[in-house]
């Protein structure tokens, strides 16, 4: 099958989203498909040969977030002509409600389309003004999958119509071994946390609050920290003392990611909301870190309402430190629940969902023959 995956977001910049296209785009490859993605990336973007580039990404404040999208003329033409060489059976739009290549390509495409939705969202003024162009994308759509519940039912909730609901997925084996960063490892006293460190709604300042009431207590305590984002920002929220047991990697290689997660006795996510499933849960969860998560619905779902990890409240640094010093006492405990947790991930595993994702493939070009054309009439 000839697949075309349109990402909505830069490829160049870590986020669930494009990873899941990613993944995606790699297990349906293994499984002998013949793959091609459009994405926001410049020309000269070092991206995998499956990816077509679409013109630069602008970044653009988005559902709690800065995301990075491409939107304009050079994009829609680009689309276009990627949708005309393709020749795909299927085209798979990822957030066709943003305001970025999805769109676009809901726009100029017809034939069989199938459209992934992500994130969760609240009706407000911006959407109702937006609802009569996004409609009119959605009525193109022939198949539609959310990743969570929560998604599922924002979307159902604002446009209705029917929705299948197929998890996010990881590449488990990528994650599930991996040598310890030099100097770090496993030793009792080591927390970690991956995300944007500017991102508010990834709950960093939760988690330095709470570092600093354990690293008074608790003098081997330390901090691993992955991500994009000011240091200082981040060193000003830490006691002076602290500074020297906090360690901040930076943006970091898919290589160096897994070695984090192996890195790290107790893995935190603190995020304070926005997230339809939790991707770092996973892939943490497929490295065997025991996870200590914010209780928001996503994560307690993701971890079985704490049987494959640790909650704290959301938004309470004190619950968060509480949680993580009883982690970083109970080895035990913490190997329970890598094991579990080890077990329950498996269920997300490419393997798994990736033949889920065909199967819809399946479904709307048996209802809807032919391969996806540009319309002459777009815009």
């Amino acid at each position: 099958m000839r697949v075309g995956l349109v990402c909505p977001y830069a490829w160049d910049v870590p986020g669930g989203v494009m990873a899941h296209v990613r993944d995606l785009a790699e297990a349906l490859i293994a499984d002998g498909h013949h793959v091609s993605v459009i994405a926001p990336a410049t020309d000269d973007a070092a991206v995998p040969e499956y990816v077509v580039p679409a013109g630069r990404a602008v970044p653009v404040p988005y559902n709690g977030s800065v995301a990075r999208m491409a939107f304009g003329f050079l994009s829609a033409a680009r689309v276009r002509r990627w949708i005309r060489e393709g020749r795909f059976d299927v085209l798979h739009i990822h957030e066709p409600l943003v305001p970025s290549l999805g769109v676009l390509a809901c726009w100029a495409a017809r034939g069989p389309i199938v459209a992934t939705f992500h994130a969760s969202w609240v009706r407000s003024r911006a959407i109702a003004v937006a609802e009569p162009m996004l409609r009119s994308a959605l009525e193109k759509i022939s198949g539609r999958i959310a990743v969570s519940d929560a998604a599922r039912k924002s979307l159902v909730e604002q446009f209705g119509g029917d929705t299948v609901l197929i998890p996010n997925g990881v590449t488990v084996s990528r994650y599930a071994e991996g040598e310890p960063l030099d100097g770090w490892g496993p030793d009792g006293h080591t927390l970690g946390f991956l995300g944007r460190m500017d991102e508010p709604r990834k709950g960093l300042p939760i988690l330095l609050d709470a570092f600093a009431e354990l690293a008074a207590e608790r003098p081997r305590t330390r901090l691993l920290i992955a991500g994009p984002g000011d240091a200082d920002d981040v060193y000003e929220r830490v006691p002076a003392e602290f500074h020297d047991r906090v360690t901040l990697l930076g943006m970091v290689s898919e290589e160096e990611k897994v070695r984090a997660y192996h890195s790290v006795d107790v893995f935190c996510a603190p995020n304070t909301g926005g997230e339809s499933f939790g991707i770092v849960l996973a892939e943490a969860m497929s490295a065997g870190a025991t996870v200590l998560a914010s209780d928001i619905p996503a994560f307690r779902r993701v971890l079985g309402d704490g049987e494959a990890g640790a909650l704290f409240r959301n938004g309470d640094p004190g619950s968060l430190a509480r949680e993580a010093g009883r982690l970083l006492d109970d080895p035990e405990r913490r190997t329970r629940l890598a094991e579990e947790a080890r077990r329950a991930v498996l269920k997300y595993d490419w393997s798994t969902v990736a033949r889920d994702v065909v199967r819809v493939y399946e479904t709307v070009t048996q209802h809807e023959a032919g391969v996806v054309e540009d319309r002459s009439d777009a815009p």
